[in-house]
């Protein structure tokens, strides 16, 4: 307590005396807390704000001079106090801070609710990975809610990454301290009882609480006060999912257009202006993490000869990243060190590990294969990761930052046994594309559903669990493919492309296709198998077809199999050859011998007894003559082909029949498109929408539902138009030549006609 304090008080007591008011009346009269008036007299409590003393000079019905003469005394009070380490008034705040409008709203809510009559004061904890910036979001909020709290606005460094941070007995200390407790005081409570006086003194202030860099809930919880009106602002790399009654404010990295106004604000705008490109390359190579964007933002500000373009190449090269994002006494992978520092064993291994991983995100299942953990362990270990800030999650999928990834690379490359982490590498490998065969077959003939004797670490008791699981993994297996093939393991590669043949059409523009299926078409011709070769040459030859729309190399391709075929001796893949080259003659409008092609795959698929194959031959009849503008014979061949599809239904594959019909109806509505009778086309081609739409499969809605705003455009429904191609660019996973059509027909359509409700997109 400073004779300035204890002459406020004083004055204020004298002043209340003398207007005949307890310290009762005159907190009715003021609107100042009965504990607030008392700790003030008493001189238990650093001089208040202006706004304060103005309320109790009105109270107290004071004139002008005696008004100024309390105001006078209140500023004399202010003068600096003690401040010990780790609690401090707010420190220099950041000029050029960007972004983060739904944390600042959020907490400025916060903040409002301290004025309710609840009793109780407002926690909100501010959490994320390392460098996202949260002290200082904490800070920007902080310095603009200040006039909020009159009664005191502190930042405490609570060093949560130090080895050894301060208890919490003596951040109550040093918060006591800084609140202007008298030492007497403080010695006549004793340590035992500083946590009660902590309490009681914040009980009767509306303070503004910056609990900074919180290493744990343990640490936190005694410096959360029970009642009052008081906000507290916590900051921490983990999540503090322990902490009760607190509302929870997540940071990642800045949005596109954050981070690129970030780095404008450092730069000057006519630097930035001059290869906006560049800049936003920059923002890219940082994460958009704003610890990374500032050190970049640095170098560029002090570096007034570099060109933006100079920092993107220094950045480019993922090995030199790290050590690039460095400006003076600022790295960005020190931030890291400190959280991977603390993190358990096994969690640091995982950590490590998880850099082998060529996908964005990862499950816990594919996880544990790396680790050689139970799956349940894993979980617990990911987890940990989660909490501590250097793994992000969403569902079921972990992820890394892009810049936390580099830097688990370099705690491999420094932690890690080589052969360590190669072992765990072909054990995830492994696994991952035994899964993707199993899953695979789910799509094929004659397989379906896994063996009862198959035990494995996900969910495929469905074709939709199988589907979500190869997509989701599709980058993985993808890079285990690869691995795989260039170690000479032919038969591993053609038996996962032979596992894709059926469910590559339930995925088709996954973009992948013919590298899969020309890899593994290598691969059988190093195991010399005629039969495997045509195979795969076909799969080929289908990719290359539909997936990249090269109508040549895929007929060079399908010949080829052709030829494989004939000296296997296999007529079922001499069928598909033939299929797949009457497919590449119909695109290149060589109709006729396209026609003869698919009778010949046809007949073979009889002699042989594929059901499969005959349907597609049916099939490929119909789109054949469509293709030829023979709308009428077309019609004819594709509702005889319904009938065909309806009675041998139960002898197909589930997924196979579905999108068989599917295509057949999208055909009809072309053909009856063709014969301008529009309702027949728009009934046909709904229905295609339709069984497309039930099936999950957005790539084939996308196609479909264009085919069917382009007819309601034919028959002059611009509004029901308008709808279809809104659904088409609605869709994720979409076809891209839908949807560049669709956007052209938007464009040309102009403003929205009034929606049709039976084309709205389902909830």
């Amino acid at each position: 307590m400073t004779g300035d304090d204890a002459a406020f008080g004083a004055l204020l007591r004298r002043m209340r005396l003398g207007a005949s008011l307890t310290i009762e009346a005159l907190a009715e009269a003021s609107g100042v807390s009965v504990r607030g008036i008392g700790d003030l007299e008493r001189g238990r409590r650093a001089a208040p704000q202006r706004r304060t003393v103005a309320a109790l000079a009105d109270g107290l019905g004071l004139g002008d001079a005696e008004r100024e003469r309390l105001l006078a005394a209140a500023r004399a009070g202010r003068s600096p106090a003690y401040s010990p380490a780790g609690v401090r008034a707010f420190p220099r705040g950041i000029d050029d801070f960007v972004g983060r409008k739904q944390q600042l709203v959020r907490l400025a809510e916060l903040a409002g609710r301290t004025e309710e009559a609840t009793g109780r004061p407002v926690v909100a904890v501010v959490s994320g990975p390392p460098g996202t910036g949260k002290t200082t979001l904490a800070l920007h909020a902080a310095r603009g809610l200040a006039h909020l709290f009159p009664d005191g606005q502190l930042m405490v460094d609570l060093r949560g990454m130090d080895d050894a941070p301060p208890a919490p007995s003596e951040l109550i200390l040093g918060v006591l301290k800084a609140l202007g407790v008298a030492d007497r005081d403080l010695a006549k409570a004793g340590p035992s009882a500083h946590s009660e006086l902590y309490r009681q003194t914040l009980a009767g202030r509306r303070c503004l609480l910056v609990l900074d860099n919180a290493r744990d809930e343990t640490q936190v919880r005694p410096l959360l006060p029970g009642a009052g009106a008081a906000l507290v602002v916590v900051t921490s790399r983990r999540m503090l999912t322990g902490l009760e009654s607190v509302h929870r404010l997540p940071l990642g990295e800045l949005s596109t257009e954050e981070a690129t106004a970030f780095l404008t604000a450092m730069v000057g705008s006519e630097r930035a202006g001059s290869d906006p490109a560049g800049l936003a390359e920059v923002a890219h190579r940082c994460g958009h993490l704003p610890l990374a964007l500032r050190v970049a933002g640095n170098w560029l500000a002090t570096r007034t000869g570099w060109s933006v373009r100079r920092l993107t190449d220094r950045l480019d090269l993922e090995e030199r990243r790290l050590a690039s994002l460095t400006a003076g006494d600022v790295r960005v992978s020190a931030a890291f060190d400190l959280s991977y520092r603390q993190l358990t064993p096994s969690a640091a291994r995982l950590f490590r590990l998880l850099s082998l991983l060529d996908g964005p995100d990862t499950s816990a299942a594919c996880a544990a294969q790396l680790i050689g953990r139970p799956l349940f362990d894993t979980e617990d270990t990911l987890e940990e990761l989660v909490e501590t800030g250097l793994l992000g999650a969403d569902g079921d999928r972990y992820r890394f930052h892009d810049l936390l990834r580099l830097y688990a690379r370099t705690r491999l490359e420094a932690d890690e046994p080589a052969a360590d982490a190669t072992r765990a590498r072909t054990a995830m490998h492994r696994w991952l594309l035994e899964t993707a065969i199993v899953a695979g077959r789910w799509f094929e003939p004659d397989h379906g559903a896994p063996p009862a004797t198959w035990q494995g670490t996900v969910d495929l008791s469905s074709a939709e669990n199988a589907r979500r699981w190869l997509q989701a993994e599709g980058p993985e297996w993808l890079a285990a493919l690869r691995h795989t093939a260039s170690a000479g393991e032919h038969r591993t590669v053609v038996a996962v492309a032979e596992a894709m043949h059926w469910f590559s059409d339930q995925w088709i523009f996954w973009g992948h296709w013919p590298e899969v299926f020309g890899t593994a078409a290598s691969s059988a011709e190093a195991l010399g198998d005629p039969l495997l070769e045509a195979t795969h040459l076909n799969h080929h030859a289908w990719a290359m077809l539909v997936c990249e729309g090269r109508h040549h190399d895929s007929l060079t391709r399908s010949s080829q199999a052709l030829a494989a075929a004939r000296r296997s001796g296999d007529l079922v893949q001499e069928g598909w050859a033939h299929m797949y080259i009457s497919w590449a003659l119909r695109l290149l409008r060589e109709y006729n011998p396209a026609v003869d092609h698919n009778t010949r795959a046809a007949r073979l698929f009889e002699a042989a007894g594929d059901l499969t194959g005959s349907l597609q031959a049916k099939s490929g009849h119909g789109l054949a003559l469509l293709h030829a503008g023979r709308a009428e014979e077309a019609i004819d061949v594709i509702t005889r082909t319904l009938s065909f599809l309806d009675e041998a239904e139960d002898l197909l594959e589930p997924h196979i029949a579905e999108f068989t019909r599917t295509s057949e109806h999208s055909r009809l509505g072309d053909a009856y498109s063709l014969l301008e009778c529009w309702d027949d086309a728009v009934a046909h081609l709904q229905t295609a929408v339709a069984l497309s739409r039930d099936s999950g499969n957005t790539a084939l809605e996308s196609f479909h539902v264009t085919s069917l705003g382009k007819a309601h455009l034919a028959a002059g429904q611009p509004e029901q138009a308008y709808q279809a191609f809104l659904r088409c660019l609605s869709l994720a996973d979409a076809n891209p030549r839908s949807t560049a059509e669709a956007r052209e027909h938007l464009a040309r359509l102009g403003s929205p006609p009034l929606p049709d409700p039976a084309l709205a997109p389902p909830p």
